[in-house]
């Protein structure tokens, strides 16, 4: 578990307090911020997790499984209590990181083999007309192979990994993809599925550790920067195909003994995993001299899983949250979401600002001091990154949909949370955030102007698809 970068931390911090104990958007330090620093072109790397909780982090309040790095790290820069994904799974989420739409209009909005389009402009695509080198290691999943959304065709100049989100299951593969050409590993997959998914019964090759070491490499070839890294992890995603132990790792290490079912060790392996690798990207920036050149960003795709063999509840991963993957409750949604950058980011700071994955691609624009995408939902909030929450600007309404297992959608307005399942025509249900983080209690009845709201702003912001009909289109 220990990297040259982990340091010994103990933290008592905040994941359990209800919204109601923070004050104000952003509690930041004492030492005053600089002005938000526009155009300063750090370079970003940007670590997600895939399918970690809200709370499956020491510092979001996990108290069993280990992640010193990760801990430590939130000690180094903000920890935002209020950061959403763009979706409860991974595909539309992705999309809504990579171009700046939340899922009332992305192409892709469900796990579906949906490929991004030419005129869908991603993160990368800006960031390299900006002068970055831009790099992707791990998982993709918005483009099948050969086709117009491949992340060479989306902006990348480097990519590495999973290009299929199915494939990604597999942590045994036959084969990685390098660009566009796959590269052949030693691992044997009988019947193997058409996209490269199945279980191996010969493991020889552990993709993240070939991830791992594609990752250090693009650093080490562009120190000089700047640079954006999309640092994809598969970490913890189960082996969907392995129904009865999809945690698949080499080794259960510091959990081997433990008195749990051995798909629950897998699963605090690969949180550790992640852990390590976290700490293995941040120690090459100390190497390479570039730690306060650049801004680090770690959060995950959607909420908590329930898969191969995992249950969410083993290690309350969800934290104080309702819910899991594949819900728009918050537990499927909200997570957690640190970002350190030396001389801008203030230490061991606490921001309550709300935001989520679309706010990304304008807050790198922000960065690169270029212009994003018109046609984009996302807000900046660098002003909020680097304390000063008085310059931020707010969204109105943020919005999410999801069609697996009955259509649902959700909106939150300011503290207020509404969810509506079916999607258009179900029954509204109402939180108050701030009182009710977990969302135990409907109050629709008790504030019909706020439903009415609610209701006007999912109808803004649903455009029909014809790749996800929803209820009465």
């Amino acid at each position: 578990m220990n990297t040259p970068w982990t340091k010994a931390s103990s933290l008592t911090l905040l994941a359990g307090l209800s919204l109601a104990s923070i004050s104000s958007p952003n509690l930041m330090a004492a030492t005053p911020a600089p002005e938000v620093p526009i155009g300063s072109k750090p370079n970003i790397l940007f670590i997600l997790a895939d399918d970690a909780g809200y709370g499956d982090f020491g510092c979001y309040g996990q108290k069993t499984i280990q992640t010193p790095n990760i801990d430590h790290f939130a000690q180094e820069g903000v920890r935002f209590l209020q950061f959403y994904a763009g979706a409860p799974v991974c595909a539309p989420s992705r999309n809504a990181l990579m171009t700046g739409q939340h899922v009332g209009h992305t192409q892709i909005r469900g796990n579906a083999k949906i490929d991004l389009r030419p005129e869908d402009t991603t993160v990368a695509e800006v960031l390299k007309k900006a002068g970055y080198a831009t790099g992707l290691v791990g998982k993709w999943g918005l483009g099948s192979e050969g086709s117009a959304g491949t992340p060479t065709k989306k902006g990348f100049d480097f990519f590495y990994g999973y290009v299929d989100q199915t494939h990604a299951h597999n942590y045994y593969p036959t084969f990685l993809v390098r660009n566009d050409m796959r590269e052949a590993l030693r691992n044997v997959v009988p019947n193997e599925g058409q996209y490269g998914q199945g279980v191996a019964t010969v493991k020889v090759d552990y993709s993240d550790d070939f991830i791992l070491a594609e990752g250090l490499k693009f650093m080490d070839e562009h120190k000089n920067g700047p640079f954006f890294l999309y640092y994809a992890s598969t970490l913890p995603h189960a082996n969907d195909e392995n129904k009865v132990n999809g945690s698949e790792i080499p080794s259960y290490g510091q959990y081997s003994e433990a008195s749990w079912p051995n798909t629950e060790k897998g699963y605090a392996a690969m949180i550790t995993r992640f852990d390590d690798d976290v700490g293995k990207l941040l120690a090459k920036l100390d190497e390479l001299g570039e730690t306060k050149n650049t801004l680090v960003i770690i959060t995950s795709d959607n909420g908590a899983q329930e898969e191969g063999g995992h249950l969410a509840s083993y290690f309350n991963s969800s934290g104080i949250l309702r819910g899991i993957k594949r819900d728009v409750y918050e537990g499927g949604i909200r997570e957690p979401f640190l970002a350190r950058w030396p001389g801008h980011i203030a230490p061991a700071t606490i921001s309550n600002q709300v935001s989520y994955f679309p706010d990304f691609l304008p807050t790198a624009a922000d960065l690169a001091g270029t212009k994003p995408p018109q046609k984009i939902d996302g807000i900046s909030f660098l002003p909020a990154l680097v304390g000063q929450p008085q310059k931020q600007k707010q969204h109105d309404y943020l919005y999410w949909e999801f069609y697996e297992g009955g259509t649902k959608q959700a909106v939150r307005m300011g503290d207020w949370k509404a969810v509506r399942l079916p999607m258009i025509t179900g029954t509204m249900r109402l939180y108050n955030l701030n009182a009710d983080p977990g969302e135990m209690h409907d109050v629709a009845a008790e504030h019909p102007d706020l439903v009415a709201k609610a209701e006007a702003d999912m109808k803004e912001a649903h455009v029909p698809s014809p790749n996800f009909p929803a209820p009465g289109e």
